[in-house]
Formats: structure tokens, sequence, C-alpha cells
């Protein structure tokens, strides 16, 4: 399969989108493709947007950022606007779907978009600190190059000394990369433009 794929990821400090971007490219490095990722936030940690570059390719990554993501993802209200100028006619919008509105507002039917309810099924379903692993399992189902075993791999390189000491993290995240995959699977979330 010839692969070059660009993701950007954006949320408030906090909300694990580093987390995210480290663990797809590491999972991608291991399963033998060209993967860069680079951070891009403020001097605040939590509080600030935190935005995050991931290029994923057969041949070498040439440079870590871009002008245009394939996949553009938007975890908080403020990330919605940051993001909107990776986006353009062919990116696929990732985003909470408690986010909705402002999606709607800012970007109205300009591409193809995805609304997840990560945060609803995180503290509803399973627990907020598998928020951001939702949506790592919405990018492995979009992008398709990954299999979940390269993504379970990198998760206990990235948690694996969290899993140890609480076993029930393990089961959670792999439940809410599950989870994510299928959200990201069944044809009925997204919305294109006309």
């Amino acid at each position: 399969m010839n692969l070059n794929i660009k993701i950007a990821l954006a949320g408030e400090g906090g909300q694990g989108v580093q987390s995210i971007a480290e663990i797809l490219t590491e999972a991608a490095y291991h399963e033998g493709y060209q993967a860069l990722y680079i951070p891009n936030f403020g001097v605040e940690q939590r509080g600030g947007v935190s935005v995050a570059f991931v290029q994923v390719s057969n041949d070498p990554v040439s440079a870590p950022k871009f002008t245009t993501g394939d996949i553009v993802v938007a975890l908080s209200h403020r990330a919605v606007e940051r993001v909107q100028q990776y986006t353009g006619p062919a990116t696929t919008l990732v985003y909470d779907a408690s986010l909705e509105d402002d999606v709607r507002q800012l970007y109205g039917a300009q591409q193809k978009r995805l609304a997840i309810p990560a945060l609803e099924i995180a503290q509803k379903e399973m627990h907020p600190r598998v928020f951001n692993v939702i949506i790592l399992g919405v990018l492995v189902g979009l992008t398709g190059f990954l299999e979940r075993p390269a993504i379970e791999q990198a998760l206990e390189r990235q948690f694996g000394h969290k899993f140890a000491q609480d076993p029930i993290l393990r089961d959670l995240n792999y439940r809410a990369l599950e989870r994510g995959y299928h959200l990201a699977t069944e044809p009925a979330g997204f919305t294109s433009s006309p």
C-alpha cells in the first residue's frame, strides 16, 4: 500500500493530544513506516491549545509541519478554530460531537466531517481518562494502515507503567480503542458537503 498521510490534532492542554500523536507515530514506526510527530504548544501545558502534527509515509518525511492535513482533529472549542488553517476541501475533520455548533458555524459544509461522541462515551460508559484513546481508535479506523496489535503494543510502551499500577486501566484503554475504531468504521457518522 502506498501511504502518505498528514494528521493534525488539537485540543486543550491535558486532553491527551500529544499522547495520541506519539502513540500513533510510534506504532507506525514499529510497523516499518516512516513516521514523524512534532508537538506545537505554548508555554502553558494545561489551559492552552495543544497541537500535534503527525505524518506517516512509505517514503522519508521531509518536513515536520504541513499546511493542509488529510485528517484534522479538534477536541475543544478553541481547537475547532485553531485547526481551521490546516483544513482544505479534501480534509476529513474529526471532532467531538459536543462541538457540532462550533464546527457548523466555522466550517459550514466545506469538507467531509465525522462527529464522535467520545467525551460522552468516556464519561458515561468508561472513564474520562480514556477520552483520547477513543479518538486514537477513530484515527486507526479512518486511516486503516495499522492493525490493532500494533496500537496495543504502542499503548503498552506508553502506559505500561500505569497499567502495572492499575490493571483495570489496560482493559479500559483497550475497550476505548476498540470503541473508537468501530465509531470510525460505521459510515452513518460522516457528514459531507452537498
